[in-house]
């Protein structure tokens, strides 16, 4: 039948006038529901078909938990050096200048301080699209800033995690940290300031060693990747089968790791009302 047959041979649209499906504008979970991307963005990037929390950055954090999103960023122009002189499939150095290109950052994390419900909060935010959120000497100086910033001014602390550990390009500089950022929040708690640890997937390595466990309040996102080393390592090394839901923060609150599992619409909210709590304030 002639509907089913092309009448004219060759291709008769003009290059210009093709139409393109534009990137980005479904997402699919991992479940496999399919979600608007303006519908994601609107619902916080949490799948309102199956409450998927998408991975976010520091940009969408601040959004989320700045009134108004105004703020001050701390120490915004602090980056990464290459005293090793590191080189693996790439010079390290390469490696820092293509990733401040690709994702417009200058390192892992960012510190910021504002008003969160009408009082002051520092936030201390990673950035997973940085070289994995890896954990380098700039990240742990710019969290002790922070916690600084804290202690000088009495402002309570929320740190989020979100980081496949320490970053070995930087070898025992970057392990150092861990100890840096402990020594810090001891500090911190002999302030008597409130610090809040908020874990987001993922949060493993030598974040998880560290301040990500250090919170007077540890809490996470729903379905969040908590652990040390990965799971195979883990089924490696004990030679043993790992039981379901293993290093989902729901299995990690299960065992004691964590205090609350907090969906991203109520994290203002929650945040704010722990920190009343521990200060003994009329809550918000």
């Amino acid at each position: 039948m002639a509907w089913f047959k092309r009448t004219e041979k060759g291709i008769t649209t003009a290059t210009e006038d093709k139409k393109d499906v534009p990137k980005g504008l479904w997402y699919k979970s991992p479940t496999g529901k399919i979600v608007d991307a303006d519908e994601l963005a609107r619902n916080l990037y949490v799948s309102p078909e199956d409450g998927f929390h998408v991975r976010i950055g520091s940009k969408e954090y601040f959004e989320i938990l700045f009134d108004n999103n105004e703020f001050k960023e701390l120490d915004a122009k602090m980056t990464s050096k290459d005293p090793l002189h590191f080189v693996d499939t790439k010079k390290y150095s390469d490696r820092l200048k293509d990733a401040m290109e690709k994702t417009k950052l200058k390192d892992a994390v960012r510190t910021a301080v504002g008003k969160s419900k009408g009082k002051d909060l520092v936030v201390c935010c990673m950035d997973f699209a940085f070289i994995g959120g890896s954990m380098g000497a700039v990240v742990g100086e710019k969290i002790a800033r922070g916690i600084d910033h804290s202690i000088k001014n009495n402002i309570p602390f929320l740190m989020i995690s979100k980081s496949g550990g320490a970053r070995m390009m930087e070898a025992a500089y970057s392990l150092m940290q861990l100890a840096k950022t402990s020594a810090k929040l001891a500090q911190l708690a002999e302030a008597k300031i409130p610090y809040i640890s908020l874990c987001t997937d993922p949060t493993t390595g030598g974040t998880t060693a560290s301040y990500a466990m250090l919170g007077d309040v540890n809490i996470s996102e729903p379905g969040a990747l908590i652990g040390f080393a990965g799971p195979r390592v883990v089924k490696d090394t004990t030679g043993k089968d790992l039981p379901e839901g293993f290093q989902t923060a729901e299995f990690v609150l299960e065992h004691g790791f964590l205090d609350f599992i907090t969906p991203r619409k109520e994290l203002k909210n929650k945040i704010n009302l722990y920190l009343d709590l521990i200060l003994n304030n009329p809550i918000r």
